[in-house]
């Protein structure tokens, strides 16, 4: 049996990543893990004004190809669109990172919400993954290999307290559900997983004030909310060859807060 250094198992190089939701927060985090571990980057946006600015730098960094292309997941023309663009300027997507997502700030169901508040998290989180992963599967399929990679929640396994959240739990509970159904249906071709994120400082949860955060972190183990950074080894081992057994996973990573 001969003994390898496993770090080679995790090199991302000559590989092309597509992630959603990718200029800021976590798709961002992870994006510049993947470009510094070598592989060539789609950069998905939907609202921000720095996206190609911010591929550029990335690009730029890590010394590889970085496009921005604006991917506004609940149209489902639209990602079927940045597909076409990506697979024509790099011939092939070798990862696919479903992690655009948005927030609940509504309140209880039965109060202030409108159906269109409820819409957009379904049309987002819940649609928006199943745009993307209809294109990867599609892609993969055709390749025989891929990696899917979705961005779902601890908030698939609990319910927050003190606020409100019951759509957006409900919204990350159907992508853990489509993450491990995929991995079995698409067994044959490519290697389907999720991560789940505990509470992390990012945009998404701009929301919440202070006192508000001190609540939940008297609720973690680790008393804290997770930094951006330290999501990424998950992503990036998912991603990888270190994890080509590796399918129908959920990773959480929450401070233990799923726990207790």
């Amino acid at each position: 049996m001969s003994l390898q250094n496993p770090l080679g198992l995790f090199s991302l190089k000559g590989k092309t990543a597509l992630i959603t939701g990718a200029s800021t927060g976590i798709g961002l985090a992870v994006a510049t893990a993947f470009a510094h571990a070598g592989a060539n980057i789609v950069l998905g946006y939907n609202s921000s004004t720095k996206a190609i600015e911010t591929a550029a730098e990335l690009a730029k960094s890590a010394n590889v190809q970085v496009l921005a292309l604006h991917i506004p997941v609940a149209d489902s023309t639209a990602v079927e669109d940045a597909f076409d663009q990506a697979v024509k300027m790099f011939s092939t997507i070798d990862i696919v990172v479903s992690n655009a997502g948005v927030a609940w700030t509504a309140g209880e169901l039965i109060a202030p919400p409108t159906d269109e508040e409820w819409n957009q998290i379904v049309n987002v989180n819940v649609n928006g993954c199943y745009h993307v992963a209809k294109c990867a599967g599609r892609l993969f399929k055709a390749q025989q290999s891929g990696s899917l990679i979705f961005t779902s929640s601890m908030s698939a396994q609990i319910v927050n307290i003190p606020q409100h959240q019951a759509a957006y739990n409900i919204s990350k509970a159907a992508v853990t559900a489509m993450s491990k159904n995929l991995a079995v249906e698409w067994a044959g071709f490519a290697r389907v997983n999720s991560v789940s994120p505990g509470y992390t400082i990012t945009e998404i949860t701009s929301f919440a004030d202070k006192q508000l955060r001190k609540e939940w972190t008297s609720m973690i183990p680790l008393r804290r909310e997770a930094s951006t950074s330290e999501l990424v080894g998950a992503y990036l081992y998912l991603a990888s060859d270190a994890s080509t057994y590796t399918t129908g996973a959920d990773i959480i990573i929450d401070g233990g807060y799923t726990l207790v």
